[in-house]
């Protein structure tokens, strides 16, 4: 019994290393946001692959603050943050796999939009996917 408590405990001091590991690497490599007054760019792709523009001056910092406070999206709290739910009026539907990829000049974010900092100049693409 004592070798079997050994392995265990050996495999819990690992996990907490890992996750100690994990958390270590995300602070570090996320972006700072900018205060200050700023131009953003957010485009928009609707299920029909129709593409709509918006521009924004904004004195926020974070890219949820934005679109929450231009009524562009709308979502709910999740463990890890803001998960956009709608934006500009159509709701991705859960039961067909649907859900909101938020893109920065092409390339897929790891943080959620409210965690999501803004600088001058940033475009943001909101596309409607199907499929996890």
């Amino acid at each position: 019994m004592k070798t079997q408590q050994k392995k265990i405990i050996l495999a819990l001091a690992a996990l907490l290393v890992a996750v100690i590991a994990m958390l270590g690497v995300w602070h570090f490599t996320r972006g700072t946001a900018s205060s200050g007054s700023k131009t953003v760019t957010v485009e928009v792709i609707h299920r029909d692959a129709s593409l709509k523009t918006f521009e924004y001056r904004t004195d926020r910092e974070y890219l949820g603050e934005l679109l929450t406070d231009e009524s562009l999206a709308d979502g709910e709290d999740g463990a890890y943050g803001m998960f956009i739910t709608t934006v500009d009026g159509e709701t991705a539907d859960d039961t067909a796999q649907e859900w909101w990829c938020i893109t920065k000049d092409g390339e897929m974010l790891n943080t959620s939009a409210d965690q999501t900092p803004l600088a001058d100049g940033d475009k943001y693409e909101l596309t409607l996917t199907t499929g996890y």
